[in-house]
C-alpha cells in the first residue's frame, strides 16, 4: 500500500510539472506561470508507446497519465465540464474501452475555500459529473466508483488563483 502511495505522489510530481510546462496558448512555459486549462485537452490520443522503448505499460495508471491525461479541470464553485474537460472525458473513455478489464475511481476535489461540508459536495458533484459523463460514452458504471475529498487533498499548495485553478479538479485512478 505505502509504494503505490509512493507512486501516485511520483506521478502527482511530474503532472505538476508538465502542467506547468505549458502557456496559455497550449504550447510551452510562460514566464507568468499561469496553468493552462486546455492542455489537458490537447492531449495525445489513445496510443501507447511500446513499454519496450521506455514508454508506459499499456493499460496502466502511467499510460492513463502520460497517453491520455487523469484529471480534468472546473471552473470556481462548478461542477459541469467545460468542452476541454469533455474532451479529455471522451479519451478516457476511449482508454477504458480499449482496456474493459481496468475499474477506475474517480476522485472530486476543490480548492481551500469554502467550508468542509460545501466542497465535500461538490467534490462529490465533480466526480459524478464525470463518472455520468463517462456512463454515456458508452463505459460500464460498475468499473466507476466516486469518491469526494474536498479540500483536503490540495495538488498544490497555495492561496492564489494558480494554485486554486489547479486544485479545482477530477482524478481517475487506476484501481
Amino acid at each position: 500500500m505505502g509504494s503505490r502511495i509512493l507512486k501516485v505522489l511520483a506521478i502527482s510530481a511530474v503532472l505538476l510539472v508538465a502542467a506547468c510546462s505549458h502557456k496559455d496558448d497550449g504550447t510551452s512555459l510562460g514566464t507568468n506561470g499561469k496553468m493552462d486549462q486546455s492542455a489537458t485537452a490537447t492531449s495525445t490520443p489513445v496510443e501507447q508507446a511500446p513499454a519496450a522503448t521506455g514508454g508506459p505499460t499499456p493499460g496502466t495508471e502511467q499510460d492513463l497519465v502520460v497517453n491520455v491525461g487523469d484529471r480534468v479541470f472546473f471552473a470556481l464553485n462548478q461542477h459541469d465540464l467545460s468542452a476541454e474537460a469533455r474532451a479529455t472525458v471522451e479519451k478516457q473513455a476511449a482508454w477504458l474501452k480499449t482496456y474493459p478489464h481496468i475499474n477506475v475511481s474517480i476522485e472530486g476535489h476543490c480548492d481551500e475555500r469554502g467550508t468542509r461540508e460545501y466542497n465535500l459536495a461538490l467534490g462529490e458533484k465533480r466526480a459524478n459529473s464525470v463518472k455520468t459523463y463517462l456512463v454515456s460514452l458508452g463505459v460500464d458504471a460498475g468499473r466507476l466508483q466516486t469518491i469526494s475529498y474536498g479540500k483536503e487533498r490540495p495538488a498544490v499548495t497555495g492561496s492564489d488563483e494558480t494554485a486554486w485553478a489547479q486544485n479545482r479538479r477530477a482524478v481517475l485512478v487506476v484501481q
